[in-house]
């Protein structure tokens, strides 16, 4: 699904430049669960954002289910975004005016789907995560892990095939953080292929495969 060939991303001009990302070579296949740990600096959240087709290497290749990401002009890398990749972030992103049930319907309501169609998918997802009795709570009457709960229904509601998470546990307690790793193993059972950063020491027992990065490099593929 995903692979990767001498990807370098420095930022910054002139004399002052920083390499965030060093001769990246990877491949994660579809329906893997990748675990991406490392100190902060290291490179981390760069990735991801490559992976996920929010940012582009300054060199080197990726290839996303086979296609050279270079060629795509910034529609077809909406639609990447929109369809095929659901993102997760450590502080949730959710909307803070709309209910648990409002927040998973958005990105169908962006997508064209039909209302009665719609509501059934969010109500299916919020079943699917544990939250079906908060649907009408607003994020200011959830508890952190509730709020996460409903950020990883709201990343399912297209049925995207890869689901990026970066720091999902970064603000829970240890307890909450563990019950949303669960739920990733879950997916990953289910057939998608996941992408997760995390400093929760419990992802080896989790993911498939631990990735370490320091300093921009891959130190240990987890091979």
């Amino acid at each position: 699904m995903i692979k990767m060939e001498k990807v370098k991303k420095t930022y910054g001009t002139g004399p002052v430049q920083v390499d965030a990302l060093k001769n990246i070579d990877l491949e994660i296949k579809e329906n893997e669960f990748v675990g991406l740990i490392g100190p902060s600096g290291s490179g981390k959240s760069t990735l991801m954002n490559i992976i996920g087709c929010l940012d582009v290497p300054s060199s080197g290749e990726y290839f996303f289910e086979s296609e050279r990401v270079a060629t795509f002009n910034h529609n077809k890398l909406a639609e990447i975004r929109n369809k095929k990749i659901g993102f997760v972030f450590q502080n949730f992103n959710l909307l803070p005016y709309a209910t648990a049930f409002e927040n998973v319907e958005i990105p169908m309501i962006f997508m064209g789907m039909k209302a009665r169609a719609r509501k059934a998918r969010a109500m299916e997802l919020l079943e699917k995560v544990g939250l079906e009795g908060r649907s009408s709570h607003k994020p200011s009457e959830l508890s952190g892990g509730e709020m996460q709960r409903v950020a990883i229904a709201r990343s399912l509601a297209n049925n995207p095939r890869l689901i990026l998470a970066d720091e999902p546990t970064g603000n829970l307690d240890t307890k909450s953080g563990d019950e949303i790793l669960a739920i990733f193993q879950d997916l990953w059972k289910q057939g998608h292929t996941l992408v997760v950063i995390t400093h929760n020491p419990n992802i080896s027992a989790r993911a498939q495969r631990v990735i370490r990065l320091i300093d921009g490099k891959i130190e240990n593929n987890g091979g």
